[in-house]
């Protein structure tokens, strides 16, 4: 294989990945807790888009609760969001790490 073809091909690739790459950062990822009670949404660049809590799951004389609950859903939506990503990226690369990929 001559080197044009391998750099023609590497570039392919760097595209693919960078278009993937594009795409999973606009995807959003929700997850719950609580039976509903706290639902976070992250987008694929692991930033919180929204955390929305039920006011009945609100009550002062048990905060900790309440951040267990949130902690739960925002864990879990990235949890997914990372997995996604590894998952795609996983397919592009088959299966190779590349580091600071995501």
């Amino acid at each position: 294989m001559d080197m044009k073809k391998l750099m023609k091909q590497a570039q392919q690739m760097q595209n693919k990945m960078s278009k993937m790459q594009e795409e999973l950062e606009q995807k959003t990822f929700t997850a719950t807790s609580g039976g509903g009670a706290v639902k976070a949404m992250v987008n694929g660049k692991k930033e919180v888009l929204d955390l929305q809590i039920d006011k009945d799951v609100v009550d002062a004389e048990d905060i900790e609760m309440l951040e267990d609950l949130i902690l739960a859903a925002l864990n879990k939506a990235m949890s997914e969001a990372t997995k996604e990503i590894n998952d795609k990226m996983g397919q592009m690369t088959g299966g190779m790490n590349l580091p600071g990929m995501f």
